[in-house]
């Protein structure tokens, strides 16, 4: 709430057909010229009443809605009262317990005593008490209706700012939709240089994985797009590959050729060495049989790796421990897999591609003289191509990091780089922006959500509320956009705008010559 303001903003319907759209009060109500409606904002709650004239000694029915301003909703459990405040603080209180009907409560008002009272709304629930002052009634006397003589203040601005037709949006309509209202407030905004820009990965933040050997490619847990890996960890493993000219069948029957030339070799030897011992043998004849005995076990282990890489390579099963590891070199996320599993390559082939997630940068396009001029800047706004709400980094979530010293001749800008403290899962890279480069310089003026403008036919609009169910559309100027604000030009400080909702009050404009939808308390 602004707080240059009074607390409270009320604004008076004069007569009952100023809540518009067909709204409708029960029969025995004779002189509507009389009755009288009332809206105002406490800190917590919306009170909007329309209530019947105040007589000494009759009972006026006080049909008060309670809107919960946290969320908008209507007030379901909790206790309303109208209080009447005398001149020496003394209170006539009229409660009511029980809603009607979701957010509205029928309170009789049954005045004990004429003249002139500050009239307030009081709203108990199970976890607040809060008192909305309303302004001045008066009380009549037989003959002589009252109702309500002053309003509470409002400054000159916000008055101006109801002029024009009233368009009605009634309580049930707002309760049932996106809804909610805030005070206009004069705010800052950062002076900016624009430009668009695309998400880079940081210098050395981004990795391409390549086979260090001739192989095929397997690995622990076949890596995805998007996965998480840790520093060290093993991504890809590669086999080495064996000769493609033979079969897995010859790969076989070469080894178990060995292993029988093996055995034999060894019988061989062991009886040379009996023989030695007797002297029936020359020593040569011995070395001569180790040797073939060493041969032919380098022969066999060498055609069982190979019978196993076969294997792994052709069928499927798991890479031996030759396999040579290729690891991430620090934590990151994959990116791309370039390949799939089981899938032979050359030494140096591309097998997946790596990106550390945070930080990231931002490569900005920008005027020459704009990036000259940009010094320290104090951050950066981000609106992405895609729709998604815009992203502000300031402080230490964003680092200048240089531009380029050369205008690009296609373009006639350079590029300035920032670091931001953002994942990759927030800003995918190669993703397309929008960007706002916020500098030092501060621009004063009225700042409202961005989703309270309009656009209505090629201009923006925001819609203010003059009462519970009353709005009037007001054309503004756009100075500027920052994360989810917007500086804009045409509205005073201390009216009330509606930040969510204002298209759905634009399509109630579009039928407002209609019946429209009456509500019947």
């Amino acid at each position: 709430m602004n707080p240059r303001r009074p607390w409270i903003l009320l604004l008076a319907l004069a007569v009952l057909g100023g809540c518009g759209g067909g709204h409708e009060h029960p029969a025995e109500v004779a002189e509507e010229d009389e009755s009288w409606a009332v809206t105002a904002w406490g800190e917590h709650f919306e009170i909007f009443a329309e209530a019947d004239p105040l007589e000494l000694g009759a009972t006026s029915m006080a049909f008060t809605h309670v809107t919960t301003l946290k969320d908008f909703s209507p007030l379901v459990e909790g206790v309303v009262s109208v209080v009447l405040v005398d001149a020496s603080g003394g209170e006539a209180v009229f409660t009511k317990e029980i809603s009607t009907r979701p957010g509205i409560f029928s309170i009789d008002v049954v005045p004990e005593s004429p003249g002139e009272f500050d009239l307030v709304f009081r709203v108990t629930t199970a976890v607040r008490q809060e008192d909305v002052s309303a302004g001045r009634v008066r009380v009549g006397e037989a003959g002589s209706s009252g109702g309500l003589v002053e309003p509470a203040p409002t400054t000159a601005e916000a008055e101006g700012a109801a002029g024009g037709a009233e368009i009605s949006f009634l309580k049930e309509q707002q309760w049932k939709t996106e809804f909610a209202t805030s005070w206009v407030e004069v705010g800052e905004f950062s002076e900016s240089v624009s430009g668009p820009g695309r998400v880079e990965p940081a210098a050395g933040g981004e990795v391409l994985l390549t086979s260090p050997i001739d192989g095929v490619v397997s690995a622990p847990n076949w890596p995805f797009s998007g996965q998480e890996v840790a520093g060290n960890a093993v991504v890809f493993r590669v086999t080495p590959r064996v000769a493609s000219g033979l079969s897995l069948a010859e790969f076989e029957a070469r080894a178990a050729g060995l292993e029988a030339e093996l055995e034999v070799a060894r019988k061989r030897l062991a009886r040379l060495e009996g023989l030695l011992e007797m002297g029936a043998t020359s020593p040569r004849e011995r070395d001569e049989a180790e040797a073939r005995v060493a041969t032919l076990e380098s022969r066999q282990v060498a055609a069982t790796r190979n019978l196993e890489r076969a294997r792994a390579g052709r069928q499927g099963g798991p890479a031996t421990t030759e396999a040579v590891a290729v690891r991430a070199p620090f934590p990151a996320r994959v990116a791309r897999v370039d390949l799939t599993p089981g899938e032979a390559v050359p030494m140096g082939a591309p097998l997946g591609l790596l990106v550390r997630d945070r930080p990231l940068w931002l490569a900005v396009a920008l005027k020459p003289e704009a990036a000259a001029g940009l010094g320290a800047p104090e951050g950066l706004d981000v609106r992405l191509s895609n729709g998604r709400e815009p992203m502000t980094f300031r402080g230490d979530g964003v680092r200048f990091v240089s531009f380029s010293p050369k205008v690009d001749p296609a373009t006639g800008t350079v590029t300035a780089l920032f670091e931001v403290d953002a994942s990759v899962g927030e800003l995918p890279i190669g993703s397309l922006f929008d960007a706002q480069v916020l500098l030092a310089q501060q621009i004063r003026g009225v700042v409202v959500p961005q989703a309270a403008l309009v656009d209505d036919g090629g201009v923006p609009v925001v819609y203010l509320q003059v009462g519970g169910e009353s709005f009037v559309r007001a054309e503004v100027a756009v100075v500027g956009r920052q994360g989810g604000r917007a500086l804009v030009e045409g509205l005073p400080p201390g009216a009330r705008v509606v930040d969510q909702g204002g298209n759905a009050i634009r399509r109630a404009t579009l039928v407002a010559s209609d019946v429209g939808e009456a509500h019947i308390h």
